[in-house]
């Protein structure tokens, strides 16, 4: 069997597209390098939105990105099940292209945070997390300026009452968001949206662990299985 394609988009800005291919390569799958100026999703089986400065967040986070021509068939393939994760900036983006609810803010006390953070994951069952067990905790960076996520009350109600947090940050919140939510998923689950950065936890040489590499071990496997 051929080897599971991920593209992942590069936008102007983007800062971490070079980590996620290799994230995605040490996963077993092929990384296929998307253009944000295309129309062309390339046949992929999924794609990764990756984290920087998109446009450089002249306007808003991630709100000029939404317009990108490839996104047009995003947010198609999305609708119809195609296995996204945006981390940070593309955590942004997802949010302003309505493929996730909720925004994020700039951080609380307007500062740049870089750290390794630890996390729990929430939920299992999604096409990026099914590698981890329910309530397993990690330790991958975190690094953001606008990480602080935000929702009206009734959707964070549902976002918790569905089983939609996918991540939670542990010991301290780093940058305010509601609920101590590090990401989500949508109702499918096939399109899951991570502040912290996975791909900077793949291996032990660079990073403080190995714990984000399940991500990307995750939807190999749930695409091989498919």
């Amino acid at each position: 069997m051929d080897a599971a394609r991920v593209g992942v988009i590069t936008f102007p800005g983007s800062l971490d597209d070079r980590d996620a291919a290799r994230a995605v390569r040490l996963a077993g799958a092929e990384p296929v390098a998307l253009w944000h100026a295309d129309h062309d999703l390339q046949g992929v089986d999924a794609v990764v939105l990756p984290g920087g400065f998109s446009y450089g967040d002249y306007l808003r986070a991630g709100a000029i990105s939404r317009f990108a021509p490839i996104m047009t068939e995003l947010v198609a393939a999305a609708g119809d099940g195609l296995p996204v994760l945006g981390i940070c900036n593309g955590f942004q983006v997802l949010c302003e292209s309505h493929l996730l609810p909720g925004a994020l803010l700039p951080n609380a006390g307007l500062h740049f945070v870089c750290r390794d953070q630890r996390l729990r994951i929430d939920n299992a069952g999604t096409a990026w997390t099914s590698d981890y067990r329910e309530s397993q905790e990690l330790v991958v960076p975190i690094k953001n300026r606008d990480g602080r996520f935000t929702a009206d009350p009734k959707v964070v109600t549902e976002l918790e009452d569905s089983g939609r947090v996918v991540a939670r940050y542990l010991d301290l919140n780093p940058n305010g968001s509601l609920n101590d939510i590090a990401g989500i998923c949508n109702e499918a689950g096939n399109v899951v949206g991570l502040m912290p950065h996975p791909e900077h936890a793949v291996e032990s040489l660079t990073g403080p662990s190995t714990d984000g590499l399940g991500f990307f071990t995750s939807i190999v496997k749930r695409l091989v299985n498919a």
